[in-house]
């Protein structure tokens, strides 16, 4: 019995041992059908890209704030006591409203007096005109009385004006950022700086009312002096703004000038004049501006990584129907961003070679093997079987996870 179970032992031993030999045989062949340094593992990656029509735009950029192209100060024309104010900071506000009224007596009192000029102006010249005999010296007293009477009228008309400015009004719709008056302050009028003020008091003199509009934004950008010539009134322009939602458009509403100079490069200012009904604009932040001097579309490109030189020959490697691959001569334009204008040698779905790539193998402390290829993402394998993997994935110890069979 115990004979028999030592003869059992001996050839179960002798089976690992045989197998033991058969795996490494078959290790050793495995590697080295697999080896990645093989003409498999070096086989290139080519990658492909359309010849396709794009538009092309060339710009001239740059940065600015984004401010109401809308904005007054508001003030009293007319000298007089604060009666009453009809809005509150915060309001909006439409034009022609009133926003508020000063006292008329010293406006009414002058208008009386001059309608009383006028009336004994032409008193005057009707008198002259009577008794007109016809010589030099009855016309000159006519034409005297006669200009009496038109300045006359002009201060009654003056006055009128005063008085229909004691009532303040909006001249534009917008929000009102500044109400800095009250009843019972005194205010002297742009009109009439030299007044004093006739009740006493507060007198305010700076603006008493700023209304910003809403509705209507701006920027201005300073452009070099390289680049003003290419800008004109009317251009496009495509604005990043801070806070706003997608592209914000404008158009180029003035070029200025007269240059400022900063570190000793003159500068010129644009104004671009946002359009369309735009959300998310606010005063004050910055706008990111690209002003589009010349558009053109339907223009035919390859990226300009897929063009080079070959013998002082411009080429392109275009992939045929049949997958070969055939150095192309072409004529290429204008360049743009990473895109090459052709011109010649390409139709449109035309297939040209955009990079090829070798992977090359690395082996780091650990014993992965990495096969990069640029573009694709890297290829990894992991302690023991290797090769290239299309397309990418992992092998770990034998079979490819996330790529096929190895």
């Amino acid at each position: 019995m115990l004979s028999a179970w030592r003869r059992t032992r001996r050839w179960v031993r002798g089976l690992v041992v045989a197998l033991a030999v058969a795996a490494l045989a078959t290790g050793t062949w495995w590697f080295t059908l697999r080896d990645p340094s093989s003409a498999a593992a070096e086989e290139p990656v080519t990658r492909t890209v359309t010849a396709s029509l794009t538009t092309m735009e060339k710009t001239v950029d740059g940065t600015g704030t984004l401010t109401p192209a809308v904005q007054e100060d508001v003030s009293f024309a007319v000298s007089g006591t604060v009666t009453s104010v009809a809005v509150t900071q915060g309001q909006t506000v439409t034009a022609g409203q009133t926003l508020a009224t000063v006292d008329t007596l010293r406006l009414d009192a002058d208008l009386l007096a001059a309608k009383a000029t006028l009336a004994t102006a032409q008193a005057r010249l009707d008198d002259a005109q009577d008794a007109d005999d016809g010589t030099s010296t009855s016309d000159a007293q006519i034409a005297s009385a006669q200009a009496q009477v038109e300045v006359a009228r002009a201060q009654v008309d003056d006055a009128q004006a005063a008085l229909a400015d004691a009532t303040l009004v909006a001249p534009v719709a917008g929000l009102l950022t500044a109400v800095d008056l009250e009843v019972g302050d005194a205010v002297t009028g742009s009109g009439d700086s030299g007044a004093t003020s006739p009740q006493g008091g507060d007198t305010t003199s700076t603006a008493q009312f700023t209304i910003v509009g809403t509705d209507a934004w701006q920027v201005e950008v300073g452009v070099s002096d390289a680049d003003v010539a290419l800008v004109e009134v009317g251009d496009q322009a495509e604005l990043t703004v801070d806070g706003a939602d997608g592209t914000v458009f404008g158009t180029v509403a003035s070029v200025g000038l007269l240059s400022t100079s900063e570190d000793g490069v003159p500068s010129y200012p644009v104004t671009i004049a946002v359009t369309g009904d735009q959300e998310g604009l606010h005063d004050g932040v910055s706008a990111d501006v690209s002003v589009v001097y010349e558009r053109r579309t339907d223009v035919l490109t390859v990226p300009s990584m897929a063009v080079s030189t070959v013998d002082g020959q411009t080429v392109v490697t275009k992939v045929e129907a049949d997958g070969t691959q055939v150095e192309t001569p072409v004529t290429t334009g204008e360049t743009a961003d990473d895109l090459t204008e052709i011109t010649d040698g390409l139709t449109e779905g035309d297939s040209v070679v955009l990079a090829v790539f070798t992977p090359r193998a690395t082996q780091d402390g650990g014993g992965q093997q990495s096969f990069p290829v640029p573009g694709e993402g890297d290829m990894v394998f992991q302690g023991g079987p290797g090769g290239v993997a299309p397309g990418g994935g992992t092998f770990q110890g034998g079979p490819m996870q996330g790529g096929g069979n190895g």
